[in-house]
């Protein structure tokens, strides 16, 4: 009797052991049926192109400004709204883009000694973009353009410092780029002297004053030779004698050999000054 009951239950144990069987497992069974197939799996992943806040962003300046011109090229309602939305350039930032048309001038200039000829040849197509993009930037300072007397004569300042490093040469042809330019510039530093003495009256005398503004410009003309006469007319018809008012000022604008005002007295205004060779 105790035999046939061990034998009972080892038959019992043998049963629960095949009811755990994997092969009998729902619970296995059931995994095995939700598993996606290799197939699936590689098809879950496929290319897109970028959505296009990434795809601007991947692009470098020089790419955007292409792509950009050549749509507003294409779509004259695309240009006018880019052009009335786009911030102006500050006479900070567009001295620093002339500055690299700069960097790049000087780039193509020959190291050693070579003639002038292959000289200018080499650096003859960084030269006129430089001289193309000085005329046409100086013109977005001018009033009424720019409004902001400061901003102009800042400007104005620093663009004739680039002109003075133009390269010289001997050959008028060659010369007219650097001759073409002073001309532009001193025209500017014209026009922005009227309109501010028309604005300003004798508050703009003021500011050329306490500022030097008078001073800078007289350097300027004597470093380019005289070149900047007609700055140099405009500033004595429109603002007049230079120091003669009674701010701090005044006694070192009198003191001041390149003051107007003693130019005037000297007899000296307008004369050319050559420097270099011209």
């Amino acid at each position: 009797m105790a035999a046939s009951s061990k034998k009972r239950k080892a038959d019992d144990d043998g049963g629960d052991e095949m009811s755990v069987s994997p092969m009998s497992s729902p619970a296995i069974s059931t995994r095995q049926l939700v598993r996606p197939s290799k197939k699936a799996r590689a098809t879950e992943m496929v290319g897109r192109p970028l959505p296009l806040p990434r795809l601007l962003e991947a692009l470098d300046a020089s790419q955007l400004r292409v792509i950009l011109q050549t749509i507003c090229d294409h779509s004259p309602g695309i240009s006018e709204q880019v052009a009335h939305n786009a911030p102006r350039p500050t006479p900070a930032s567009t001295l620093r883009l002339l500055g690299e048309y700069q960097d790049r001038l000087n780039s193509a200039m020959p190291y050693g000694h070579s003639s002038a000829d292959y000289n200018y040849y080499r650096v003859k197509q960084p030269l006129i973009a430089l001289v193309e993009a000085i005329s046409e930037y100086t013109r977005q300072f001018l009033p009424p353009v720019e409004s902001q007397t400061s901003a102009s004569l800042e400007f104005l300042d620093g663009v004739t410092k680039i002109i003075h490093q133009l390269p010289d040469w001997d050959n008028p042809t060659y010369r007219q780029h650097k001759e073409g330019a002073y001309d532009e510039v001193a025209r500017a530093w014209a026009v922005v002297i009227q309109e501010a003495s028309k604005r300003g009256g004798g508050g703009f005398s003021s500011l050329l004053l306490s500022e030097h503004w008078d001073q800078t410009l007289s350097k300027h003309n004597h470093q380019a030779g005289g070149r900047l006469e007609a700055a140099m007319s405009a500033l004595a018809t429109y603002v007049g004698w230079m120091g003669t008012g009674g701010n701090g000022n005044a006694g070192s604008a009198n003191n001041d050999p390149n003051s107007i005002r003693n130019q005037l007295m000297n007899g000296t205004f307008g004369a050319p000054v050559r420097v270099g060779p011209w």
